[in-house]
């Protein structure tokens, strides 16, 4: 339960930074297309973050501490820092950079428990497919809005 209370955690903590401000703003950036619902990103990432605790905890269960282990808490921090670059910041760029970053790490971490454990493997790969989509949500949002 750790793992995935970690990971709820940071989502709290970044819901916690998305007051209606936050939100106002983020409403009135123009928005690439494929855009969700803003409704859709609070339930997709509470599956996420149930999913890669998930997978961390067969990690830790089936292998023990380890390099794995090590780069899902580097995933765990960037993504902790994607909402306040983002939505307290206000800075699309560094959230951009952010999330590049996270988005190689979760690749990393991905390839390492899948040759562990494939079924944590599987457990991360949502979360591969979603950040990967949210680059792509960043850098419209970047590129549509550049002052």
């Amino acid at each position: 339960m750790g793992f995935v209370g970690l990971c709820l955690l940071v989502g709290a903590t970044n819901a916690a930074l998305l007051r209606s401000s936050a939100w106002g703003w983020y409403l009135s950036l123009t928005l690439p297309p494929g855009t969700p619902p803003s409704w859709v990103f609070a339930p997709a990432w509470l599956l996420l973050y149930g999913m890669i605790g998930t997978a961390a905890w067969l990690i830790w269960r089936q292998v023990g501490a380890g390099a794995a282990l090590r780069l899902w808490g580097w995933q765990i921090a960037a993504n902790a820092l994607w909402t306040p670059a983002f939505f307290g910041l206000h800075q699309i760029a560094l959230a951009l950079a952010v999330i590049v970053v996270l988005l190689i790490l979760v690749a990393l971490t991905t390839r390492a428990f899948a040759r562990l454990v494939p079924a944590a493997g599987w457990l991360m790969a949502p979360c591969l497919a979603w950040t990967a989509y949210t680059v792509y949500l960043n850098a419209g949002l970047w590129w549509l809005n550049r002052v």
